[in-house]
């Protein structure tokens, strides 16, 4: 078929606009990464950089150095390991019977699963339930508030419910109670709907800040959103607390965004693992049958 001369100009008018739409969006990337790998002292006398003439791990070597942000990078690491794998085990447990009508009671949990949808407790009996469970000032109080949440559940109900019935007949008539069932049937035949809201929840557990804001007092438990925010808005190095403070630091522009890519690179690094599922997993709920 043959384009006119309109729809080629507007192809090609569609492919620049989009191009240049792609560069903004990156730019802030790269001059990130660039500045965090560029020397300090062509850094503090160019302070602007799109390619340095020498290169420098040094902005690096001193944020690992120092104990706050260690501390905050572990922290973050617990609550997206232990957070996503329990956030998966309860949201599984709770969606799988949901999706069999032979449930008794199943309607009303269903409704209540809605309810949690539709109706936000608000900030202040969300902090007063955290505060009678005991969990203010504890690492768990990131976690457990947070294991499921309703659509979630809804969505892997519809996986679930994708899944033939007779699979779960014809391991019952081989001897296989429900648990059974659940762990060698169900599970393995759910690794894309897992994977899917494994990355949700990994990035969600990884990014926690407000909550961590309000449920924390203690910095030595800040994940590493917090204290890249206080990094950001201090106007030194006073937020990292460094083991060697007689080393002179890299200007707090480069330890800002080298603290920036390495709070960004480990979930980067997480989704190549996961991509083989996460296509099929991203349209989980969307067809039934």
């Amino acid at each position: 078929m043959r384009i006119g001369w309109r729809n080629q100009a507007f192809q090609s008018l569609n492919g620049v606009g989009l191009g240049l739409l792609g560069l903004a969006t990156c730019f802030p990337i790269y001059y990130v990464l660039v500045v965090s790998l560029a020397d300090p002292a062509e850094f503090a006398q160019k302070r602007w950089l799109l390619w340095p003439d020498h290169w420098s791990f040094d902005a690096y070597r001193y944020l690992l150095s120092t104990d706050a942000f260690l501390r905050s990078v572990g922290n973050s690491a617990f609550l997206a390991t232990v957070g996503t794998a329990l956030s998966l085990i309860v949201t599984a447990m709770l969606a799988y019977p949901l999706s069999r009508r032979r449930m008794r009671g199943r309607r009303k949990v269903l409704l209540f699963v809605l309810i949690t949808i539709l109706f936000s407790p608000g900030l202040i009996p969300a902090y007063m339930l955290v505060r009678q469970l005991g969990l203010i000032d504890s690492i768990w109080a990131l976690i457990i508030p947070s294991l499921a949440n309703g659509w979630s559940v809804l969505l892997m109900k519809s996986f679930f419910e994708s899944i033939p019935a007779d699979l779960d007949e014809s391991a019952a008539m081989d001897g296989a109670n429900d648990v059974r069932i659940w762990f060698s049937v169900i599970l393995p035949l759910s690794m894309p709907a897992l994977a899917a809201f494994g990355l949700f929840y990994a990035v969600g557990y990884w990014n926690q800040f407000f909550s961590a804001l309000i449920y924390l007092n203690d910095s030595t438990k800040w994940p590493i959103q917090v204290l890249l925010q206080n990094m950001l808005l201090s106007a030194n190095n006073a937020a990292l607390d460094a083991y060697d403070v007689s080393a002179a630091p890299p200007p707090s522009e480069m330890l800002k965004m080298a603290a920036v890519i390495v709070a960004t690179v480990p979930i980067v690094l997480v989704y190549p693992f996961l991509q083989k599922h996460f296509a099929k997993g991203a349209m989980v709920g969307s067809i039934k049958g």
